[in-house]
């Protein structure tokens, strides 16, 4: 903030610390300009050895007139003659004022009356800024069981945090639990608003409130977009589906209008499946299972087309385009589970339940229907095992050393004791074995199915 007065920098040094190193560091201006927004500094600066760290302190000047938020910028040099370089991040900068709410839910009483929930502002607080804010009903509805449902907060000069307020309607009867979420919309003067732009606001029956306690850490962790998909209609869905990032265009990035092409029919596709809001979310699940089916045998089915067409064996096409077409959508599900978790147990458990429910229905519900159908005409229906026994060793091998990797990264420190993540080149290493360990599995199957390595 301009009125901290001063700013302060750290500058690391990583690598070899045995040698002294001489560097300079200097201001250069973006929006703000030296001398009127700061004070510039020119120096040279010296890392003894062993040394791992420096600071320096840029004077912010406070002339107590309103100015939109500025940048200016520090640049790190090293001369040809030291031993050292510089790294990536040799620039850096002041970042924009941002708004956002301090934590993703809160719970209020019915009989409070009003919900106050707090909005942040971050890095500045310089002159009168607007933001604007609506509500999404979920299972509590505007109008019914809250008012004002939207509106605008006025950050004056100085003011870092405001509240929003919401009237709630107490209507003196048993009820469970409700929810509606918060959501904050745009900034004038160059706001920017924060990753957290959405609430969930829980109302409570002051019956259950002391019930309640126990499960609040549980609805404080959930993941938001689980509780954005609790939409009254399936319309919403659609226009969801419909529109790239969800219709929020003002953060959609070229990645996200790429993928939207790819999967758009898909998305209108599945947008078919009822909101988890509807019978307690059982007819959302039996109707996904469906869906899920339809879908693996319809991959299944032209994976093996495609296969036979290059002269593929059936085996070589399963464990490559079929396997690929069924676990892509796994796979990303699964990567958003290890990003929101310290550990892989969810992202491996997604796997594996996905992978199980994609073979029970994609494959073995076909083979229970022809199974049924050869029987009531007097025959057999039969599947070639083939090299199944090997293939099956194969995968289990690879599979235990998969694992085997992910527990020694848990307990070993030169992989920084997690699963996930951790020093880079650890994790660039690990990232290869597993991908070898997939492509030696392939690759062996695929020789054992043309009979150019023996098996049992």
């Amino acid at each position: 903030m301009e009125k901290d007065g001063r700013a302060k920098v750290n500058i690391m040094r990583h690598g070899n610390l045995e040698k002294r190193v001489l560097f300079k560091v200097e201001t250069f201006d973006g929006t703000a300009e030296k001398d009127a927004d700061y004070k510039p500094i020119k120096e040279t600066l010296v890392f003894e050895p062993h040394e791992t760290s420096k600071s320096v302190e840029i004077e912010i000047i406070d002339d107590d007139v309103w100015e939109p938020d500025e940048i200016f910028f520090l640049r790190l040099s090293v001369d040809n003659d030291q031993p050292a370089n510089c790294g990536k991040r040799q620039i850096t900068s002041v970042i924009l004022e941002t708004f956002q709410f301090p934590k993703p839910s809160y719970l209020f009483k019915e009989s409070a009356g009003t919900a106050l929930v707090p909005v942040n502002r971050e890095f500045g607080a310089d002159g009168e800024v607007k933001v604007k804010w609506k509500t999404n009903d979920i299972s509590a509805v505007g109008g019914r069981d809250f008012e004002n449902t939207s509106g605008e907060l006025v950050f004056k000069h100085g003011e870092t945090t405001k509240m929003i307020e919401i009237l709630l309607k107490d209507d003196k009867e048993f009820e469970k639990d409700e929810n509606f979420e918060i959501e904050l919309l745009s900034a004038t003067t160059g706001g920017k608003i924060g990753n957290r732009k959405r609430c969930v606001v829980t109302i409570v029956n002051d019956d259950e409130f002391d019930g309640f306690v126990s499960r609040i850490a549980d609805l404080t962790n959930a993941n938001l977009d689980a509780l954005r998909m609790h939409k009254e209609s399936w319309g919403q869905q659609f226009i969801e589906a419909m529109n790239v990032n969800g219709g929020d265009l003002d953060n959609a990035t070229t990645f996200a209008y790429v993928m939207h092409f790819f999967s758009f029919g898909f998305k209108v596709i599945f947008a078919l499946i009822p909101p988890p809001s509807i019978w307690g979310g059982w007819l959302c699940f039996f109707v996904s299972l469906v869906f899920l089916g339809l879908l693996t045998a319809i991959v299944g089915d032209l994976a093996t087309i495609f296969g036979c067409l290059i002269d593929l064996k059936d085996l070589v096409t399963a464990i490559t385009f079929v396997a690929l077409g069924t676990s892509l959508p796994d796979l990303f599900a699964s990567k958003q589970a290890a990003a929101m978790e310290k550990t892989a147990d969810c992202a491996i458990g997604n796997v594996t339940g996905s992978n199980s429910v994609n073979v029970f229905l994609g494959l073995g519900f076909p083979w229970l229907i022809a199974s049924i159908y050869w029987t009531s005409q007097g025959k057999t229906y039969e599947v070639p095992a083939g090299i199944l026994s090997f293939s099956v060793t194969l995968y289990v091998i690879c599979a235990v050393l998969g694992l085997a990797l992910l527990v020694v990264r848990r307990y070993v420190g030169f992989f920084g004791k997690a699963e996930l993540g951790g020093p880079k080149g650890p994790k660039i290493v690990s990232g290869i074995i597993l991908i070898f360990l997939w492509i030696f599995y392939v690759v062996m199957s695929s020789l054992a199915a043309y009979e150019h390595v023996p098996t049992f």
